[in-house]
Order: C-alpha cells, then sequence, then structure tokens
C-alpha cells in the first residue's frame, strides 16, 4: 500500500520526468482530443453568402458612383445624372410623380442612391433598376426584368410578392447591379450593413412534430408534482385531506385532469425537431423556449428505445450521445418507424452522405453475431457472487436487528433496501439483458435486448477506449466471461452479459481489429517482494504489453484483463509512494479517453520506468498511424 506521504503529479507533452519519488508523467500527444477521438476538428464552413470561399469582383456599375456617400451602389448608365446617359425610365423614384416604394419591393433601386432602397423584410437586400411606372393599378414597386439577348442585368422580382416586373427598352444600354443567374446571395457592391453576409432566415427545413400520444406521457407532470409534495410532507398531506369534503374532491379531480391534459397538448404543441445539413436542432419550451443544436459530427451513438407502454402504443424514443454532454438528448416520443428511419437518416449524414440522399440510405444492413439464451442468463446470474452476498445480507441483517431491538419500523427500514438490492443484482438483470443480441454492421456493433423494455444500442466504432473481460470465480468451470467497455462519450457499458471464452474473444476481434487478447502465461507478475504491500492478493496482478495493446490483470475471486489500445492511452504516469519506493515497487497508470484508468500495479522500479518511456512513444505512434474514427467507415 502506499504511505502516507505519497507523491502525485503529471508532466504532459511528452516529456518523461525522474523516476526518483513522486509521479512522473508523459503524455501521449499534446494535440490529443479529450474525448479520445483520432479525427480533427472539421474545418468551418464556407460563408453562405461566398458559398466557393473567393469573393468576386463587382460588376459593371456595382460601384461607387464618384462624388455620392460611401456605401452607395453606382447609378445605372441609363441615369441622367451619367454623361451621355439615356432618357430616364418613367416611374422612377426621382422622376415627379413617382409612386413611394411598397413593402413589397425587392431589394435595392439600381441607381444605389439611399432614396430609393428599400429592405426586403425576409432577407438581404439585392440591387436592381429604376423602377418602372406601375400601369396595372397593382401596390408595390416595380422591379425591371433583363430582355432576353440584350444587355441588361436586373434581380428577379422575389415571388410572391405582387410586384410586376417591367422590361427596359431594348438596346437602351441600362445595366444594373444584381446577383448572377443561380445565386441567393446579395448583388455585388451593395452598401455596408445591407445585409449581405446575414444567412438567409427561411432556410427550407420543415420542422417536425413528435408523435399524437406524447400529450399523454406529459401530461402526468401535473400530478407527479401533487404526489411529491404529499411523500415529502404526509402529514401535512393528510391534514388537508381530512379537511376537503366530497364537493371538493369533485371539483378537484374535474379541474386537475383538463389542466393536466392541456398541459401536456400544450407542451407537445410547443415541441418540434428538424434536421439541416449539419446539425440536428429540437425545440422545447411552453414558458421558457429552448432551442439544442446537436452537430451531426459529434453525435457518438444513437439508440432507439421503447419502454412497456410504448411497445403497445407503437411508439420508440430516440437517445443521443453527443460529445461533451453528460446526459443524453432525446426525442420522446416517435411512431418505432419513423424513430429507425430518422436513427438511419442522422447516421448517415454524420457518415457524410449528402442531405438529399440521406434519407434514402435507410438502416445500415446487419449480421447477428451472438444471441445469448435466457437459460444461460439465468444461470450466469445465480452463478454470480454479488446475487448470493445481498441474498444473504437481507435475510441474516433483519433478523438479527430483530432480536436486538424488537422494532419493526427499524427491521423494515433496513430489510427493504436489501431486498431492493438483492432483487436488482438478480431479477432487475435479467429483465435488462433478456435476449441480448449482438449484431455486426457498418455503423458499428448493434446490441438489441430487454424483456419489458427493448433498448436498440449502437457500439460506435473507434469511440472504445477500453475493454474489459470479467471472470467471476463461479464461471471458470464453465469458462465463461462477461465484457464490458468504456465508450468516450457514451454510457453504453456492457458489450457481452455473458458468453463462452472463445466466442467473446472472437467480439472482441470486432470491437478492436488486430488485437489478441493475452493469456495467462503471457501476463507477467510483479516481483515476489510485492507480497509486502498486499499478501496472497499480489498474485492476482499481471502485465503484458503487445504491439497494439496495454494489458492489464488483477483480482483473484474476480479476475478483470483490461486492454487499452495504445491510440486511445491520453497520458501515462508513474507513482511510488515511500514504502513502495523502500521497496523498490512503482505504479504505472495510463488514463484514457473515457475518463477512466488502468493501472500497473506493483511493478518493479527500474521496469516501470523504462514502462513509461515506452508507453508514451508507443501512444504517440499509436495516434499518429490510428485511422479516423467515422461512422459507416
Amino acid at each position: 500500500m502506499s504511505g502516507p506521504g505519497a507523491e502525485k503529479g503529471r508532466a504532459e507533452g511528452g516529456t518523461a520526468g525522474g523516476t526518483t519519488g513522486g509521479t512522473t508523467g508523459v503524455g501521449s500527444g499534446a494535440d490529443a482530443p479529450a474525448d479520445g477521438s483520432q479525427e480533427p476538428a472539421p474545418a468551418r464552413r464556407a460563408n453562405a453568402a461566398d458559398p466557393d470561399g473567393v469573393l468576386k469582383e463587382p460588376g459593371p456599375g456595382a460601384g461607387a458612383a464618384p462624388g455620392r456617400a460611401p456605401g452607395a451602389a453606382a447609378r445605372t448608365t441609363g441615369s441622367p445624372d451619367v454623361p451621355g446617359a439615356g432618357p430616364r425610365v418613367p416611374g422612377s423614384p426621382d422622376a415627379p410623380g413617382a409612386p413611394d416604394a411598397g413593402p413589397g419591393a425587392r431589394g435595392a433601386v439600381g441607381e444605389g442612391s439611399g432614396d430609393g432602397a428599400a429592405e426586403r423584410p425576409d432577407g438581404p437586400l439585392g440591387a436592381g433598376p429604376e423602377p418602372a411606372e406601375n400601369t396595372g393599378g397593382a401596390t408595390g414597386t416595380d422591379a425591371a426584368r433583363p430582355v432576353p439577348g440584350g444587355d441588361t442585368a436586373a434581380a428577379e422580382p422575389a415571388p410572391g410578392s405582387g410586384t410586376a416586373a417591367a422590361q427596359p427598352a431594348p438596346g437602351s444600354g441600362t445595366e444594373v447591379a444584381g446577383p448572377p443567374p443561380g445565386d441567393g446571395t446579395e448583388a455585388f457592391g451593395s452598401p455596408p450593413g445591407s445585409g449581405a453576409d446575414a444567412p438567409p432566415p427561411a432556410d427550407g427545413v420543415a420542422e417536425r412534430r413528435l408523435h399524437p400520444v406524447t400529450p399523454l406521457r406529459r401530461a402526468w407532470a401535473p400530478i407527479a408534482v401533487l404526489v411529491g409534495w404529499a411523500v415529502h410532507d404526509p402529514d401535512q398531506a393528510q391534514r388537508q385531506l381530512t379537511r376537503l369534503t366530497t364537493t371538493h374532491l369533485v371539483i378537484g379531480v374535474a379541474v386537475l385532469i383538463p389542466a393536466a391534459a392541456l398541459y401536456g397538448f400544450l407542451t407537445w404543441w410547443f415541441t418540434h425537431y428538424s434536421v439541416t445539413d449539419t446539425e440536428l436542432r429540437i425545440r422545447t419550451g411552453l414558458l421558457f423556449r429552448r432551442t439544442a443544436h446537436i452537430r451531426l459530427e459529434r453525435i457518438q451513438a444513437i439508440d432507439v428505445t421503447q419502454p412497456l407502454l410504448a411497445r403497445v402504443a407503437g411508439v420508440a424514443k430516440l437517445k443521443l450521445d453527443v460529445i461533451g454532454t453528460g446526459k443524453k438528448d432525446e426525442l420522446a416520443f416517435l411512431g418505432a418507424d419513423e424513430a429507425r428511419a430518422l436513427r438511419a437518416e442522422l447516421l448517415a449524414r454524420a457518415a457524410g452522405f449528402a442531405p438529399e440522399t440521406a434519407h434514402e440510405v435507410g438502416e445500415a444492413p446487419a449480421r447477428q453475431l451472438l444471441r445469448v439464451p435466457p437459460g444461460v442468463l439465468a444461470v450466469s446470474l445465480l452463478l454470480t457472487g454479488a446475487t448470493w452476498g445481498t441474498l444473504l445480507a437481507a435475510a441474516v441483517v433483519p433478523t438479527l436487528l430483530w432480536l436486538a431491538t424488537h422494532n419493526l419500523w427499524t427491521v423494515l427500514a433496513t430489510a427493504l433496501p436489501l431486498v431492493g438490492a438483492a432483487g436488482a443484482n438478480s431479477a432487475g438483470r435479467f429483465v435488462a439483458e433478456y435476449d441480448w443480441t449482438v449484431a455486426e454492421s457498418p455503423d458499428g456493433l448493434r446490441i438489441d435486448r430487454g424483456l419489458l423494455d427493448r433498448v436498440h444500442e449502437t457500439v460506435p466504432p473507434g469511440r472504445v477506449q477500453t475493454v474489459r473481460i470479467v471472470e467471476p470465480l463461479l464461471w471458470r468451470r464453465r469458462r465463461w466471461v462477461r465484457v464490458e467497455l468504456d465508450v468516450a462519450g457514451s454510457s453504453n457499458s456492457v458489450l457481452l452479459p455473458v458468453a463462452p471464452r472463445e466466442i467473446a474473444e472472437s467480439v472482441v476481434a470486432r470491437v478492436l481489429p488486430g488485437v489478441t487478447v493475452p493469456t495467462g502465461p503471457e501476463l507477467s507478475r510483479p516481483p515476489r517482494r510485492a507480497a509486502r504491500c498486499r499478501p496472497v492478493w499480489w498474485r492476482g496482478h499481471g502485465l503484458a504489453v503487445t504491439d497494439a495493446v496495454f494489458a492489464v490483470r488483477h483480482g483473484l475471486l474476480r479476475r478483470s484483463l483490461a486492454l487499452v489500445p495504445h491510440a486511445k492511452v491520453q497520458s501515462v504516469r508513474l507513482t511510488q509512494g515511500p514504502w513502495r519506493r523502500a521497496l523498490r515497487l512503482a505504479d504505472v497508470t495510463v488514463d484514457t479517453g473515457a475518463n477512466k484508468t488502468v493501472s500497473a500495479r506493483l511493478r518493479d522500479a527500474d521496469e516501470a520506468a523504462r514502462l513509461l518511456r515506452s508507453q508514451a512513444e508507443r501512444s504517440r505512434t499509436g495516434r499518429r498511424d490510428a485511422p479516423p474514427d467515422r461512422w459507416m467507415a
């Protein structure tokens, strides 16, 4: 054991420190992301007004005219103010009796003067020619339309704006600064502050609602508040109930039920979601609005869950694991088919498919690898020491308390939590892990499980930081193991609840390609003097370092073998307390992107120092050579 004076520290950035006392740390790469991802941060998208990333040169007549206000666009070549210009178009703002520009006018008049510029309420301004006279009696400013074959360039009127397009005379030489055909940006040379860089307000993304059954789920919130108050202060709740008459109860129920239904309906009505080219948007809130912008490249995994009542109603819940969030964002509830289709679309877009084809990709095909029979699962739970330990405690502790106190409430207060823990370790795990199926697909390993609540999970590729193969004492005769995972940014922690060792190792090879699980003889034990620190238990420790993984074993009754790929190691450190320093022993610990650690304990001090330097170099090399983490790679 480490003495009370043990010192700890870490040196990042790949610099190895001394190994005499305290803690020495070596980083595996300064540019490694904290979440364990191999993929660099994506570049910023091009400006919406300049999709090609190159600012275009202004067209003729688009610049500022000499002697005019700064920022004003150039007057058209047909303007009377320009030498040699032709006659003014009737109906222009400068002409006598010209009508005022109506609110439906699109863009700015080609003269660029501040007097003739009308702001379009739903988007950026666009430069156009001087408006012609409104001969049709329609309200609003008329915008000029180019004549086929002429040299007139004009902005098209907004659809549905009620503006009539007047055509300038052929050969008049009128040229208007407007956007090129097919370009949705504002005209070149528009005045500063005119909204040329503002994104269009309507991006064409349709918002969708949740399933109509969702209000029934949310209508319970007001009732839950009352129940929570009654549980929090039962004496006060009982006094209030004794004062109520039958009439009061009827009126209360008649008010509470419609109020709960109205609350459920309004929360459903004000909840929308939409999928854009780069993100998933979720708008919620009745009084306080909240909009969640979930970047598609930040999505780790997407799970589809169906609680028991949801399975009866034919709906499902979509849960998303996102990098940097402590809890999962969810969409509850969607139709079962709609939830699977949305999951497939999000995964396809995250994989880089074009938005117009992502919804056609569909769910990637899967090939079943393993299914755990219910009988094997039940036997494995009966052979687990934690199950028998909690059952024994639930039987013995309440009996002893009854003999000592003869107080029924004390016995019940102790027995109920123990019985609940025993049920969670046996019956609860059986219900949750029932019909466990593992399948392989291009978007990762898929897991389907659950007796009452069906869960459809995905182990994302490249995000697995650590694989643990657990072997309880009573399972060794049958050669059964349990496989657990540490996944960056995800709560998925179990890959296989129980399986034969050979099958489990083949599944591990799917998660960590090219990794061979070390066997007992390949794991080196600590030196015999380690028995002075941990008598007997020192024999359960072992270490093996291969070209692919850093493997550590610990435990005698419940063996656990942890496999950490070198590319997933974020930092390495050496820890040595006073007692272990006297025995020339040290611990080497690696940190992973899942905020977990794996330690090789009780190693020889010289061996630990060499391991510190070599593991840091392996981690840098592994991270540099590792392929990028991508969906459907």
